[in-house]
């Protein structure tokens, strides 16, 4: 297909999506409404977070960044915890913590966000989340009036950093969860949800002293790069996140149009499968390690829209690059590894072969983040360069080739400290219990080094833990880094409050405006 041909079905497929599929007007919002639209590769199936339940999955993530509920605790654009449906906390002991509500919260309902409300809610969310029950350590929950008491199994220091992830967001539980939607206290509602889109109105009792100011939001899933650089272009979005790196400068200069960016610790990482048996060897994991060029990969693929990675938190946190040491990009060096473990090009093929096997490994990612293809493709053309054969299999349906286990290395792109504290990365991802250990990576080191992390209080001492940690991961070349992220939103010049956070979570706010 040439490329006008390209553009053309762009259009058409964006004037589809953008209309729909009924004729329908009987919900037509009137002319006088204020009305967003906003397209997004962010939500969709393959990141786990269709729907607004916060209590499944990803799903939280959608609840949190389209207005629709709220935590407790909130980050600043430092990081920093700050009250939200809370007032503030008290510790009573190293097991237990008493926390304030604002006394001004109500859902969307009309309902008070009372301790009961609030202990429904998080008794609930224990009771039906994956990740949730590992990370919060509750053992009970007891109400009085405006204010609940936690009490935990064990010492758990980020207890209220954990309680900020998008599960943690208080919903009427009573409200129930009918079509994927749940009743939050944010400043919109849902009206309707499916796997491809978001409808939400205004919420009318908003709590909160500045209020909403859309009438509706469409929020779309559009998981094409060109389409939604299209689509932007045409004026049939508002405002868009995850465009094509290569397509933000078309809008920089423009002067209908403003970028909004933050510096974020969503990372483009590899895990290597340790059921695998070349992947037992040290080695084999280290020459692939030494093969992945990182500059490359950020400058020219993510056309200098990040930061190249050393370990898994940035720079800019305490806990992060600066801290840790990793292999260089060195094909000659990778190469030389290889054949000090018996590989070779035997038969002069191209490729290293060792006892009649050839060096052949299956990549696995998937297409919804648009840079993922692209780390595999410069990851496969590098290894051939030093003889190894790199099958990539990019798809949306990558969970099933999970489930069977049917891949070497698996990428993904994820947020490490959205929290502002390391130990969420490590019990989601790392320790040999995590649900997301998709490297199946078990080393005893770091499940004791987690014990430690989990008991321990004081932030210096938790960095200090988290750095150990980190090396571990990257002397035991159990996951490679390739690039921390920088958020970036592309909106119409009249479009006001929608920034980017570092958290990677607000992103519908009641400061959303169009002038």
């Amino acid at each position: 297909m040439n490329i006008r041909k390209k553009i053309l079905a762009a259009i058409m497929s964006t004037a589809l999506l953008m209309s729909g599929c009924g004729s329908d007007q009987s919900s037509a919002p009137s002319t006088n409404e204020k009305i967003f639209t906003y397209g997004t590769v962010a939500y969709g199936v393959a990141m786990e977070n269709t729907g607004t339940n916060p209590h499944e999955s990803y799903s939280g993530w959608s609840t949190l960044r389209y207005g629709i509920g709220e935590t407790l605790f909130r980050f600043s654009q430092s990081m920093e915890l700050e009250p939200w449906l809370a007032t503030d906390f008290e510790q009573l002991d190293d097991f237990t913590v008493k926390i304030n509500l604002n006394p001004n919260a109500k859902f969307s309902n009309g309902k008070p966000v009372d301790g009961n409300a609030v202990k429904k809610c998080l008794e609930h969310l224990i009771a039906n989340h994956d990740r949730a029950p590992s990370d919060l350590k509750i053992d009970s929950i007891s109400a009085e009036g405006n204010s609940i008491t936690i009490h935990s199994t064990e010492k758990t220091p980020a207890l209220l950093n954990y309680l900020s992830d998008p599960y943690g967001c208080i919903i009427d539980v009573d409200a129930g969860f009918d079509n994927q939607i749940v009743v939050g206290t944010g400043p919109y509602k849902a009206v309707n949800v499916s796997d491809t889109q978001i409808e939400l109105v205004k919420n009318e009792n908003y709590w909160g002293d500045v209020k909403p100011k859309m009438d509706r939001i469409t929020v779309k899933s559009i998981t094409d790069g060109d389409t939604l650089t299209m689509a932007m272009q045409n004026g049939e979005l508002d405002a868009v996140q995850g465009l094509p790196y290569s397509s933000l400068k078309l809008f920089a200069d423009d002067p209908n149009f403003k970028l909004s960016q933050a510096n974020t610790s969503r990372v483009y990482q590899i895990a290597f499968n340790f059921d695998m048996d070349y992947i037992q060897e040290p080695n084999l994991r280290r020459a692939i390690s030494m093969s992945v060029d990182k500059n490359n990969f950020t400058d020219v693929l993510l056309s200098g829209n990040g930061t190249p990675a050393v370990g898994p938190f940035p720079s800019n946190l305490p806990f992060g690059d600066q801290t840790v040491r990793t292999v260089d990009f060195d094909l000659d060096g990778a190469r030389q590894l290889l054949n000090d473990i018996g590989w070779s090009d035997s038969d002069g093929d191209g490729y290293l072969d060792r006892d009649g096997r050839t060096l052949e490994l299956n990549y696995l990612t998937y297409t919804s983040r648009q840079e993922l293809p692209l780390l595999a493709e410069m990851l496969q053309a590098d290894l051939k360069k030093i003889g190894v054969k790199l099958n990539v299999n990019a798809t949306d349906n990558y969970k099933a080739f999970l489930k069977r286990g049917d891949y070497d290395l698996f990428s993904k792109a994820i947020v490490t400290a959205p929290t502002g504290d390391p130990e969420y990365y490590f019990t989601s991802h790392v320790v040999s219990s995590a649900v997301d250990n998709a490297g199946h990576y078990k080393s005893p080191v770091i499940d004791q080094l987690e014990e430690r992390l989990h008991n321990t209080y004081t932030a210096d001492n938790r960095a200090a833990l988290a750095v150990q940690m980190s090396q571990q991961v990257l002397d035991d070349c159990a996951l490679i880094y390739a690039s921390h992220l920088k958020m970036s939103f592309v909106m119409k010049n009249n479009v006001e409050g929608f920034a980017a956070h570092p958290s990677d979570y607000y992103e519908i706010t009641p400061a959303l405006d169009k002038t």
